[in-house]
């Protein structure tokens, strides 16, 4: 993993205590950082154009990546089973756009062949064409199931995942009833053959391909670029402007880009005389924005069938202002000296559970008041993968937060910390960060940069 500044300004202070003060520490200087003004600059593919780059990234990992989490899971077959308007959450990454629903009941199989290679068939009576190939032409729905038996028994497969999972809800989208007509159409030495497809389903929507790390900081952008636009006397009018006005002009400006938000964006503000106490789990209000305030926004948005998730900090000048007070600024350098010491200790295989452990022991070591709720980021918002900490619990989260660390994973680096303002007269402002970052198997890398300075509001 690539030394952070931080912690090479930690060793060197360590040989200075010993070798005795012959020249200063190194400051701490946090990289990979990115400003923002707008999105005005940023690209959005319209509808055809959009829907030939996500069908031609579906090829490609069904080509890929496929095949490869198919023989890592030890799957000879998987079968994805769903009906219309009620799909199994995996239905939509795994079928070409534009696609709205599964057509009364769809049937899609995967078979891992002897040379590596998985093939795709659909049992369906609306084809889906590439990449997949019809194994049923249509009939009534005791004819599609039979086909379904058919095309499962031609091929014996030893091991047939289905999506059924007790811990993991995008690894149990095949209902009850589903279930029981699959295991009623096999015969019985096949219907022993199910078992959970939950590892491949999970490391199926967790992976990122080449074609998705290229595209993904543009998405990322965007998040960040109207974040910019918000925080800023575009939009705000100190005195007059009320947070939920903030709010709404970041969900109707990306409305208006074609980009879904899959939560609606939350903005708050702290300020000097407002409790911020050390017990409490979150800092912020809502109300009309003055001078002087301490901004903060939580946004999330969707494209190309991709999610990010990203808070940012900003800051309304009062008269004569020309930047923060230092005591805001060292709350940023506090909170990406946080950033850093939770992205050192990631590792491939290594746990959830212990890179929280490891980053909590560091940020303590380091005098820092943190929280740490990062999570996976990928198709989903909240995504499968390891769980690092929730906001109500820095301890142990079971089953997901003992999931590994792979390489080619995205997260959203999120937590706080509370930092004590001296201009405020020592009261605690909480810097609330999120970036959305890629793990490559041997650092972590954001996206679109990310925030080590104010957005400021003139």
């Amino acid at each position: 993993m690539q030394r952070k500044p931080f912690l090479s300004g930690l060793v060197l202070a360590a040989w200075m205590a010993l070798a005795g003060p012959a020249a200063p520490a190194t400051p701490y200087r946090p990289d990979q950082g990115r400003d923002f003004a707008s999105a005005d600059h940023l690209d959005v593919l319209a509808g055809p154009a959009r829907v030939e780059v996500e069908n031609r990234i579906l090829a490609d990992r069904l080509d890929t990546l496929l095949p490869r989490l198919m023989a890592e899971s030890g799957l000879d077959m998987w079968v994805v089973i769903n009906r219309e308007y009620a799909e199994d959450p995996v239905y939509f990454t795994l079928v070409p756009q534009p696609s709205f629903a599964a057509r009364r009941t769809t049937m899609l199989v995967f078979f891992r062949k002897a040379d590596g290679t998985v093939e795709r068939l659909s049992v369906n009576r609306y084809p889906l064409g590439g990449p997949y190939t019809a194994a049923w032409s249509g009939g009534d729905l005791d004819a599609q199931w039979k086909a379904l038996a058919d095309v499962i028994v031609s091929r014996n497969p030893q091991r047939i995942g289905i999506n059924v999972s007790r811990h993991w809800p995008v690894a149990d989208g095949l209902t009850a009833a589903l279930r029981d007509r699959l295991v009623e159409v096999l015969p019985a030495s096949y219907a022993e053959r199910l078992t959970p497809a939950e590892p491949l389903v999970i490391r199926w929507l967790e992976t990122r391909t080449p074609a998705e790390i290229e595209v993904y900081p543009q998405i990322v952008a965007l998040a960040r670029g109207v974040i910019a636009e918000a925080f800023s006397e575009r939009v705000i009018t100190p005195g007059v402007t009320r947070t939920e006005d903030v709010a709404w002009y970041i969900r109707s400006r990306f409305e208006g880009l074609g980009l879904p938000v899959w939560f609606f964006p939350d903005v708050n503000l702290q300020r000097r005389g407002t409790a911020c106490t050390a017990e409490g789990a979150f800092c912020g209000e809502e109300g009309v924005i003055q001078r002087g305030d301490v901004l903060h926004t939580d946004v999330g948005i969707c494209y190309l069938k991709l999610c990010t998730d990203t808070q940012e900090m900003g800051y309304v000048l009062r008269l004569g202002e020309t930047g923060p007070p230092a005591g805001l600024l060292a709350a940023m350098e506090a909170g990406n000296r946080w950033q850093d010491l939770l992205t050192a200790n990631f590792s491939t295989g290594r746990t959830g559970n212990e890179v929280l452990a490891r980053a909590l022991e560091a940020s303590r070591k380091a005098g820092l008041r943190a929280s740490v709720y990062s999570h996976p980021l990928g198709f989903f918002g909240h995504a499968p993968g390891p769980t690092i900490g929730m906001w109500d619990n820095q301890g142990r989260t079971a089953v997901q937060g003992d999931w590994p660390l792979h390489a080619n994973t995205g997260y959203a680096i999120e937590g706080n910390i509370r930092h004590a303002v001296a201009e405020w007269g020592g009261q605690f402002v909480q810097m609330k960060l999120e970036q959305s970052a890629l793990f490559d198997g041997e650092r972590v890398i954001y996206l679109a940069g990310r925030q080590t300075s104010w957005h400021l509001v003139r």
